[in-house]
């Protein structure tokens, strides 16, 4: 047994070295056939009016989705942008039969979901119930009402969410960068602000709607537990009275490159990271032999986690947590774009690292291994896309739309692997322009723009775009934190009426997405102080402290305190607590002069006894204070959270803000004072 043991594995050993030895190591081994795929089948036809419908059956789970979509380019809207995006999500909002709430009623009944978009509407439900789906979807976009007070619900909802994006530095970076790449005379680069959407009216609206809502431009999906014969009759039953309608679509100048790469730098004084997004426009269209290439040389870059930014920045120097980069082919203009969040004093450093492998992708050959590895991630990703019924139709509408051969999906991973090193190369060569970027920074100017000069000239733009010309403002000579404070406490109503001050009642309100706050505030000196939040009448939140008893509360549940948090709850139960820092053992320390809306402050960084720090901002002019920023850690690593303070009035001889801005999650909410009372009898009970 032994015997025949070594003869056998003496035999292996002679017949593998015998075929390493006719292996020709000069050559990198050819790559693998690509994986056969079978892309399900799917059906089609075509109304009168030039709905193109696409039906792709799939019995496994009895339901059946319809996806509608309108292939319109994008417009530009001006002075009311933000007016096509409202368009679509008032669609939805109730109908000339039917209410918004008469609406979501039908629709909860039969277990089903109903949305709309400016270029989408999307309905699903259970099979049985596809006669009456079909009833409420058609009624969504052949009869909406448009109501005006649905359209000032929005008004509102998207005032807020903008509100909160100029203090979102991604959000900034994401701004930016699409004005830099495109320009504001592309309809990529236009911006919807604060101004544009409260010029948007119902007539705006309808307006879009009955222009470029036709079935000629539209492609239905019909995907699921549905036979192409019920999917026709239904098909034909509620879409064919759709009249169709002449668009002509608009044209636009293709935006190109920068002349050299410079820094775009958006200050944000309260940042403790700096957004860093390189990006510029590529001449890519969907359906070009490049598409498929670019996106193999792109997964090599920053597609992936294994991919070379990742790898360097994150997992080499550490200065992230995550880089990555794209590249997206469209039949207006494409894009190419890097970006990561990093550490204030690491922002020059990893501009140096993003640039360095930009170069190195386009003046240096990838391996053979890092090819193999982009290769098997995107036949992995298209692979299990494969299992979704809706792939199958939006491959057919891609096609329709983009024009593509009949077998571009079919050959995908063909195309995939036959993808060479020279083609990555030949990509590299002509879309990685590191020599033409624009490098968008949001950070802090006063950290990080002097490092910045070393990758070429440093403009300043704000969060909507606009260039200016950096005021340099310094800090008056002899001026210092105490003095900042002690002239907040005297335009407030001075020392001595503050000082008077031993009980205070504030109570407040604010709406959050269409539901209704309230918020109630109780002082008592020394040390005590609770604080509830209300929503319908129900307690939501609760935080009291009394003396060294700490309590905090979220819907009937007690939370547990730590050190931190019982800090900063004795620091609130001071009606102003700016008087009681040097007794308090706060240390504070004038900075620097920065804009806070504009607006000139002084920057004063406040240290508590546990070492927690925070920032305050003194107006210039009027002494008031006007934000507080508090640096807070979050799974994505540190964020500032900024809490703004405005509209001043006169209360019992002392001002105090009547607008708090917090904010609370993507969302601002704004707070407003609806009364407060100085000195009222509040007994000790109160702060059980």
């Amino acid at each position: 047994m032994q015997t025949k043991y070594i003869s056998l594995l003496f035999t292996f050993v002679f017949a593998s070295s015998a075929l390493f030895a006719q292996i020709d190591r000069t050559k990198a081994p050819e790559s693998g056939p690509a994986p056969k795929i079978q892309i399900g089948e799917y059906k089609s036809f075509e109304l009168k009016n030039g709905l193109k419908v696409y039906v792709v059956e799939n019995h496994k789970i009895p339901r059946t989705t319809f996806s509608l979509m309108f292939d319109n380019d994008p417009i530009m809207e001006n002075d009311k942008a933000g007016y096509v995006s409202m368009t679509g999500q008032l669609l939805r909002n109730g109908t000339t039969s039917r209410t918004k709430a008469e609406l979501d009623e039908e629709i909860d009944f039969i277990g089903a979901s109903l949305s709309a978009s400016s270029s989408s509407v999307y309905a699903s439900s259970l099979t049985k119930h596809t006669d009456k789906l079909l009833q409420l979807m058609t009624d969504v976009l052949f009869h909406p009402a448009f109501p005006e007070d649905e359209l000032e619900k929005i008004r509102k909802q998207t005032l807020s969410g903008l509100a909160a994006s100029k203090e979102n530095p991604n959000a900034i970076a994401s701004n930016v960068s699409d004005i830099m790449a495109y320009g504001k005379n592309h309809p990529y680069g236009e911006l919807t602000t604060e101004e544009t959407v409260k010029n948007v009216t119902v007539e705006d609206i309808k307006g879009y709607y009955s222009k470029y809502f036709k079935p000629n431009v539209a492609y239905l999906a019909v995907v699921g537990d549905i036979s192409f014969k019920d999917a026709k009759k239904l098909v034909k039953k509620y879409f064919s009275d759709w009249e169709r309608g002449e668009i002509t679509q608009p044209t636009y100048d293709s935006p190109s490159a920068p002349e050299s790469t410079y820094i775009a730098l958006v200050d944000r004084p309260s940042s403790v990271q700096s957004v860093i997004n390189i990006t510029y426009p590529v001449e890519l269209q969907p359906g070009s032999p490049d598409v498929i290439k670019s996106r193999v040389m792109n997964e090599i870059l920053g597609g992936g986690f294994s991919s070379r930014l990742m790898q360097n920045l994150r997992e080499d120097k550490a200065f992230t947590y995550g880089a990555r980069s794209s590249i997206s082919s469209d039949d207006l203009i494409g894009t190419f774009t890097a970006s990561a969040s990093v550490r204030n004093d690491v922002t020059d450093s990893a501009v140096y690292e993003f640039l360095y492998e930009l170069k190195k992708m386009r003046d240096e050959n990838v391996e053979q291994g890092e090819l193999d590895a982009a290769k098997a991630s995107i036949i992995g990703s298209f692979a299990r896309s494969l299992e979704e019924p809706s792939t199958i139709a939006r491959f057919a509408i891609n096609s329709a739309i983009y024009k593509l051969p009949e077998d571009y999906y079919q050959n995908y991973l063909k195309n995939v692997s036959a993808t060479s090193l020279a083609d990555v190369k030949a990509m590299a060569d002509k879309y990685i322009l590191p020599d033409h970027s624009n490098i968008v920074i949001v950070g802090k100017a006063s950290d990080i723009a002097d490092k910045l000069t070393t990758f070429g000239e440093v403009k300043y733009f704000d969060i909507y775009g606009e260039e200016y010309e950096p005021a340099v403002a310094s800090i008056p000579e002899g001026l210092t934190a105490e003095k900042v404070i002690d002239k907040y406490i005297q335009v407030i109503g001075g020392e001595e009426a503050v000082n008077k001050v031993n009980t205070l009642i504030t109570n407040m309100s604010a709406d959050m997405g269409g539901r209704s706050l309230s918020l109630k505030s109780v002082k008592k000196v020394p040390g005590k102080m609770v604080m509830e939040i209300s929503m319908g009448g129900n307690v939501v939140s609760k935080q009291m402290i009394n003396g060294d008893q700490a309590s905090v509360s979220q819907m009937g549940n007690n939370l547990p305190v730590d050190d931190n948090t019982k800090e900063q709850l004795k620091m609130s139960a001071y009606p102003f607590v700016e008087l009681k820092y040097d007794e308090l053992g706060v240390k504070t320390e004038l900075k620097s002069v920065e804009k806070v809306e504009g607006k000139d402050a002084y920057a004063i960084e406040v240290v508590y006894p546990s070492g927690t720090k925070s920032t305050e901002y003194y107006d210039t002019k009027t002494g008031f204070k006007v934000r507080e920023s508090k640096t807070v850690n979050t799974p994505q690593g540190e964020m500032v959270v900024s809490t703004d303070f405005t509209d001043y009035k006169e209360v019992s001889g002392i001002y105090f803000p009547h607008t708090i801005i917090q904010p609370m999650g993507p969302m601002k909410l704004n707070i407003k004072t609806d009364s407060i009372e100085v000195n009222p009898k509040v007994g000790d009970d109160t702060f059980k």
